[in-house]
């Protein structure tokens, strides 16, 4: 699933006393008295519990509500087989260049702000892109709510980390449920919602701009806080291989290391990327697939948000024994085949085992939790997990840009979805010889040294 990065620390990593004081404890001799406090604080952490679930909910929405309306979406606006295969590569696009901008967007107005900003734009996109008036405005209204979608999927993990340091495992499965229920919401109800209120497709997209427009009202008074534990002060410098990732761009430097010379590196980016390129392929594909078999429309969207639905729980199990393993190379096999049987079920028999696919798809799917617990377990430092995190998703997510555009363009010229199936099978041969590559027990800062 899509997600947030959820890294362990490498074996060899210093672990640091719970009773220790760190860079994001405050001692309490300097804290202000309890009592004129204590309700102001009591607000602020509701409304920031209230609002990391709204806007987690917001992250997913955009994205499956239309692989659910995709043939209705495709008709009305003339599109090509090709053209839908775009569209389907525009969320990993706009993760890749709008992601960047994120912390340094957080750094001159505070991560409140932009998340505030990011799901303003999420609103404003989602209820304008059905009536944008042709392909052109679709696309641009769509990019737009995925520019808020990207800087807020890069914010949310650090202002967990920031305003709960002591409840980050908490907060982190919080807000990863509130996300896999969004996914999985919008895949099952856009379809009998549309159906409900009169039919178009134009309604039944837009009005999940409703969700989005409730996201915006706790971040409005989040935004204002500028005190010294709200958004506009900057987080303070990581000191764990967690702390890295849950700050992008807060990381040291790491001097000396060239990721570029890494195989791990390169297998981990490439891992991510093509676990992605299922992901979006899934989300944008799956749905007309079951419908050009001969499921229900609705089914479709209720296949959809089962096989989204498995990250709820395995998103949790899965970086628990990874963390457990010296090498997560058989957990990377174990994914694939599971994809490799849903994808060859889809070919042989795609209506009658559909709920078998599509859980085996939801489990295959479960790559992208994986890759995050391997980032933090191939780097001994918090600036080199920092550095890897950057180089392995920002590549990832522009390796897997062209893998729906394909399926699209295979489909339209074969006319069926024999080959676009082989084609998604063939994605999984790769990915799954990169993750075993990628699940070694060894370092960036042992390979880079080697060859240096």
């Amino acid at each position: 699933m899509f997600d947030e990065p959820h890294t362990s620390l490498h074996p060899h990593t210093r672990r640091i006393p719970a009773s220790a004081p760190t860079a994001l404890s405050v001692p309490t001799a300097l804290s202000v008295p309890a009592a004129p406090t204590a309700p102001s604080s009591k607000w602020r952490t509701r409304l920031l519990v209230a609002g990391l679930v709204l806007a987690a909910l917001n992250l997913r929405p955009a994205i499956t509500s239309l692989g659910a309306l995709l043939e209705e979406v495709r008709d009305g606006l003339h599109m090509s087989g090709t053209l839908a295969g775009v569209l389907t590569s525009v969320p990993p696009l706009c993760f890749a260049v709008f992601g960047f901008a994120a912390p340094r967007l957080a750094r001159r107005f505070g991560p409140g702000a932009v998340v505030l900003a990011g799901m303003v734009a999420i609103t404003a996109g989602v209820a304008l892109r059905p009536f944008a008036g042709g392909t052109a405005g679709f696309l641009a209204a769509s990019a737009f709510a995925l520019m808020g979608i990207a800087v807020s999927n890069v914010l949310m993990p650090v202002i967990v980390k920031r305003d709960f340091p002591d409840r980050v495992g908490t907060m982190t499965g919080l807000y990863s449920m509130g996300l896999a229920l969004g996914t999985a919401a919008a895949a099952a109800v856009t379809v009998p919602m549309t159906q409900a209120l009169g039919g178009s497709w134009r309604t039944g997209l837009g009005v999940w701009a409703v969700l989005a427009a409730v996201a915006v009202l706790p971040w409005t008074g989040l935004a204002r806080d500028r005190s010294a534990t709200a958004s506009g002060s900057p987080a303070p410098a990581p000191s764990t291989a967690r702390d890295a990732t849950a700050a992008p761009g807060g990381s040291g430097g790491a001097p000396g290391l060239r990721l570029g010379r890494s195989r791990t590196a390169w297998a981990l980016a490439c891992f991510f990327g093509l676990q992605a390129t299922g992901a979006y392929i899934t989300m944008g594909w799956m749905p007309q697939i079951f419908r050009d078999a001969g499921v229900p429309a609705g089914t479709a969207g209720l296949l959809l948000a089962v096989i989204m639905a498995m990250g709820v729980p395995l998103a949790f199990v899965i970086p628990r024994v990874a963390t457990r393993m010296t090498n997560q190379g058989p957990i990377v096999v174990a994914l694939g085949l599971c994809g490799l049987t849903a994808y060859a079920g889809l070919y042989l028999a795609p209506v009658g085992g559909a709920w078998v696919w599509a859980v085996l798809l939801g489990v295959s799917n479960c790559a992208f939790p994986l890759a995050l617990t391997m980032i933090g377990l191939r780097s001994r430092t918090g600036a080199g997990v920092g550095r890897l995190s950057a180089f392995a998703q920002s590549t990832g997510y522009l390796i897997s840009i062209p893998g729906p555009v394909l399926v699209g363009m295979v489909y339209e010229y074969s006319g069926g979805w024999g080959l676009p199936i082989a084609l998604m099978a063939g994605f999984l041969v790769p990915q799954m010889a990169m993750g075993v590559i990628a699940g070694r027990d060894r370092t960036i800062e042992d390979e880079t040294r080697m060859r240096d």
